[in-house]
């Protein structure tokens, strides 16, 4: 019953904390899944025009003075009413008969002050009352109706006793509070009218209790949990209270604060005949634990010793509490724990030992201590300063899944310190000195590990084998230990394959490789704020822009905030299918690649406040925009021009996406026209008249961009142009000669040269003609032309009998007007109209391609290389020209 009852109270209260979707009454009161919050109004009458099917309804911290019955006539539903911190004075019986179904009430912080008989005679229904922080008297038996009574708080009352009737009921009340009353003493026929009753909870708290008749607490049902906590009770006292529970059902007894300062063997012996489970002792300054005080106490599972002053447990200061999984020595002041203090505790999985002082951890501090699940050692005042491979060495035969020594105040970690806890689960070394290179030898032995948390610490410098030994690693925590550079190559993390969650924030990082997180495919979270990444991703950093994320496919939570960004390479976040958060905010981000995001389909978060974006513009965030759930974005200096935020102006009128501080920290910065307005308010009525000079102006653009490229690539290839325009021309038209097919000539090259050269060509080709065996025959005008005819046509001629044509090229050749305006013209046209690669080009003179086109309009690039020579000036290499001459005469004249 009491697990339906407090199920149901957690539903309601839950309802009236939740976010609220308000529907506005004369009186402001909010309503949700039928449940009205109508508190801090200042009411002082019950709201009239409530939904009449509501089942909750909370009146709290009002000025109400009264409950009138028939004001609750229209909610005759209510299950809730919660009319606590009001200025009641007075119940009416006819309330419960208006609402049958009543099942909490709350009526704290009222001046209720005297309860008559039938006052809950219709609150049948009841299972939680809260009459707290009231002035009442109790006289009769105002609770005898209220056999559904779970809950019961009677606290703050100014109560002399426990007397709550004068006969037997509450057969269903499970918790008691009495706590801050005046109540001195217990008698067993004040708690006789709970003799059919089963207590899990009586609170008698602050109360100044000096005296317990005999059999007060037995005059109680069934009595399971006790709590007496600050109040003043001495060691007899505190003795007596245990021989009046001995033979009891008491699990549960919570003694905090009751200024018991010590603790001998015939303390606890009353308890010896219960089932004690749970025992609270905190916040007592308990100086001296008699050995073997415990001893009667078998079935305790759960000791609470915080906040004592503790200052030795000897070997047999827990004897006899061989059933506890829980013992919490937090701020004992522990000085010294002897050896095999614990070995009585072989069912012990929780011990917290934070905020003590013993000086070190012996051999056999944890002997016996073989179910160990978690181990804290926290805010050690002396602090473990090196962890030795002896200093766990007590825990090697424990299943110690959870290691906890933050704030230890340690500086090192030797080699195999950890090897003793090889079912180790966590270890947290954060918040600690630690100063060292992790060689990975540290973590030696930890074949279970998932967890380390090494935030905090002075200075990591990490290693490729730092951690080598733990491959099962899961989530890794190196947060601000001053680790600048990870430029490691092989990366420290490779052997991290199962790795899910990795914090390397903080570090002032600089240097990353492209391949540090390869291989971490499984890696889900990685935080990487306030570093210094930013060159990184600079498009100038030598070698190109460096990529570290491009093979984290499952990655799902990115932060790189605070990393001075001014640039993204477009490419950085492709293949990150799987992002749902990333947080780019307090960078200098301003303009954005166009399809930056265009992988980022899945993405649920983006946050970029507080860079320097100005323009939001839908090539950019349009893909991303559309899954979108929460965007933070402000605090840009955003440019409130069409071009730049008409789209977003556009997507915030029809986005269901959470914004926080749209209304108050999205402001435009330019132009002045709208400088400190909010994005929201920016009008875009002018945008759209702008649609056809948008598509005017990128028309005009083109075709004048067009003309510019079209006017440069005549300027500078135009020649070219010209030369395949005409050579395809006459192949088309078929312009050649019709002895063409039989590739018969009566020399292998017409050479032309201009008169100045004609000794060097005498010279060099007359032997060549004369030694070579494959009997080359060239035609030279001075010698070969046929006389009687003109010297124009033996030219053509000459031309037409010869396979190749032979450009002597010289200064002199380019200053010769015959050879300029006839015979390399002639040549090159008819090279031209037969489709024939027929001219090779010598040069004697180093002739700039300027020079040669604007001479013979002719330029290198219109010949193959091989037709193109070059006259050596050493003597040892003219063979080799020779040679070179015969192939390009050899070669064939087609053109494929």
């Amino acid at each position: 019953m009491r697990a339906t009852l407090s199920s149901w109270a957690c539903l309601s209260l839950s309802l009236l904390t939740c976010s609220w979707l308000c529907v506005t009454t004369e009186n402001q009161c909010k309503i949700r899944n039928q449940v009205a919050d109508c508190s801090h109004l200042k009411l002082k009458q019950i709201p009239s025009d409530l939904p009449i099917n509501i089942t909750a309804l909370d009146i709290s911290h009002n000025q109400l003075n009264k409950l009138p019955p028939e004001n609750f006539t229209k909610y005759s539903q209510l299950t809730y009413l919660n009319a606590g911190s009001n200025t009641l004075s007075k119940l009416h019986p006819e309330l419960c008969q208006i609402l049958p179904l009543l099942k909490v009430l709350k009526l704290q912080h009222n001046q209720l002050y005297e309860l008559t008989d039938n006052v809950f005679s219709s609150c049948s229904s009841l299972m939680e009352l809260n009459l707290g922080y009231n002035i009442i008297k109790i006289k009769n038996n105002p609770f005898k109706n209220l056999k559904n009574l779970s809950i019961l708080d009677l606290s703050h009352n100014r109560l002399l006793s426990t007397k709550l009737g004068s006969q037997t009921q509450l057969e269903s009340l499970r918790e008691l509070v009495l706590s801050e009353n005046r109540i001195t003493e217990l008698k067993r026929e004040e708690l006789d009218f709970l003799s059919n009753t089963s207590l899990t909870r009586l609170d008698l708290s602050s109360n100044p209790l000096n005296k317990f008749h005999t059999g007060c607490l037995r005059a109680i049902g069934n009595l399971y949990g006790l709590v007496l906590n600050n109040m003043k009770l001495s060691e007899n006292d505190t003795e007596k209270l245990c021989l009046e529970l001995s033979g009891t059902r008491i699990q549960n007894l919570s003694l905090s604060q009751v200024q018991l300062s010590c603790i001998y063997k015939s303390t606890f012996q009353g308890l010896q005949t219960t089932n004690l489970t749970s025992l609270n002792l905190s916040k007592n300054y308990l100086l001296t634990i008699e050995n073997e005080s415990f001893a009667g106490l078998s079935n305790l599972e759960n000791l609470n010793l915080e906040d004592n002053k503790i200052y030795n447990l000897t070997s047999h200061s827990l004897y006899g509490l061989s059933s506890v999984k829980y013992l919490n020595l937090r701020r004992s002041h522990v000085r010294k724990i002897d050896d095999f203090a614990f070995r009585w505790l072989s069912h012990l999985e929780e011990l917290l030992l934070d905020g003590n002082s013993f000086q070190e951890i012996t051999p056999n501090m944890f002997t016996g201590l073989d179910n160990l699940k978690y181990l804290s050692l926290c805010n050690w005042t002396n602090g473990l300063q090196i962890i030795t491979n002896k200093t766990f060495s007590s825990l090697a035969n424990s299943t110690l899944q959870f290691l906890n020594v933050t704030k230890s105040r340690i500086t090192k970690i030797e080699s195999g310190a950890f090897s003793w806890l090889g079912h180790l689960r966590i270890l947290d070394l954060g918040l600690n000195e630690i100063n060292q290179v992790l060689t990975g030898h540290e973590f030696k032995g930890l074949q279970n590990i998932e967890v380390i948390y090494l935030s905090y610490n002075k200075q990591l410098t990490l290693t490729s084998k730092s951690f080598a030994f733990v491959p099962s690693l899961r989530k890794l925590m190196l947060r601000k230990v001053a680790c600048s550079s990870l430029d490691i190559s092989p990366s420290p993390f490779h052997p991290l394959q199962n790795l899910t969650i990795l914090d390397i924030s903080n570090n002032n990082l600089a240097n990353l490789k492209d391949d540090l997180f390869d291989g971490l495919h499984r890696l889900e979270i990685l935080d990487l704020q306030h570093n210094n990444l930013a060159r990184l991703w600079k498009h100038a950093n030598p070698g190109s822009p460096v990529l570290f994320l491009k093979d984290l496919l499952n990655l799902h939570v990115l932060n790189l905030k605070s990393n001075g960004f001014d640039e993204i390479p477009v490419q950085v976040f492709k293949g990150l299918f799987q992002l749902r958060i990333l947080d780019l905010g307090l960078n200098n981000l301003n303009l954005l690649p166009a399809s930056l995001f265009d992988d980022q389909k899945s993405l649920n978060s983006l946050i970029l406040q507080k860079n320097l974006i100005t323009s939001i513009e839908e090539k950019v965030f349009g893909i991303v925009f559309k899954n979108l759930k929460e965007l933070e974005m402000d605090s840009n200096p955003f440019d409130c021009t069409c071009e730049s935020i008409s789209w977003f102006v556009n997507w915030l009128n029809v986005t269901q996406t959470n914004i926080p501080g749209l209304d108050t920290h999205y402001l435009c910065n330019t132009p002045s026209k709208y400088h400190s307005t909010l994005v929201m308010h920016f009008d875009i009525s002018p945008c759209k008249d702008s649609a056809p000079f948008k598509l005017l102006y990128i028309i005009s653009t083109t075709l004048i961009m067009l003309l510019i490229f079209i006017v440069i690539l005549i300027h500078f290839e135009g020649w070219r142009i010209a030369f395949y325009w005409t050579v395809s021309v006459n192949r088309v038209l078929g312009f050649t000669e019709i002895d063409r097919q039989q590739e018969e000539f009566d020399y292998d090259a017409y050479i032309i040269h201009a008169r100045r050269d004609r000794k060097w060509v005498s010279k060099n080709f007359i032997p060549l003609e004369k030694n070579d065996q494959s009997q080359i025959r060239f035609c030279l005008e001075e010698r070969d032309f046929e006389a009687g005819i003109s010297k124009f046509e033996a030219t053509i001629n000459s031309i037409k009998r010869s396979r190749k044509i032979i450009f002597v090229v010289t200064e002199h050749l380019l200053k010769d007007p015959w050879c300029k305006k006839f015979k390399v013209y002639h040549a090159v046209q008819q090279a031209i109209e037969q489709s024939r690669d027929s001219i090779i080009l010598i040069f004697l003179h180093d002739i700039p391609d300027y020079k040669l086109n604007h001479a013979l309009c002719l330029r290198r690039g219109m010949f193959k290389s091989r037709c193109i020579l070059d006259w050596p000036a050493q003597k040892e290499r003219v063979n080799a020209f020779h040679q070179q001459l015969k192939m390009a005469l050899k070669s064939s004249s087609k053109i494929h």
